[in-house]
């Protein structure tokens, strides 16, 4: 324990919060942020106030409970938009394009082309050569009607 007391505790605890924080960059997921802001808060309060290493771990516990409860009310209360939220759903993006059909439509199956892709698709009988609007997706494969 001489060693930990010969130390400065709040560096330690400023040094984790930083570390925290970067982690949370390059691994982002809302969760280090508010145990790294934790971590800050605890080496602010040792630096000003001279507390024992175990006061300040309790200090730390506390505060990150708090930080990420509330942290977690209030993404709860104000959701982070997504800017494209069809980002990774191709086929749903596809919705209202046309395509050309490559391979007939027997049985209700077929193949389209669209872009630079043929992609599987469901609809009514069509021949090939045919255009279609693409209206919708059920996983991999493009629902269509004709044009």
């Amino acid at each position: 324990m001489e060693a930990l007391d010969a130390l400065d505790p709040h560096w330690f605890w400023l040094a984790l919060g930083l570390f925290l924080a970067a982690a949370e960059i390059a691994v982002p997921g809302v969760f280090l942020i508010w145990l790294a802001a934790a971590a800050l808060v605890t080496g602010m309060i040792a630096w000003a106030v001279p507390l024992g290493m175990p006061w300040q771990i309790v200090i730390f516990a506390v505060l990150a409970i708090v930080a990420v409860f509330s942290g977690r009310r209030f993404l709860r209360d104000h959701p982070i938009d997504s800017p494209d939220p069809l980002m990774n759903q191709r086929g749903a993006r596809l919705v209202g394009e046309t395509a050309v059909v490559t391979e007939a439509f027997a049985g209700g199956t077929g193949r389209i082309h669209y872009g630079d892709s043929e992609w599987l698709a469901r609809g009514p009988d069509i021949a090939a050569g045919m255009r279609v609007r693409i209206t919708g997706s059920d996983g991999a494969v493009l629902l269509v009607e004709p044009l």
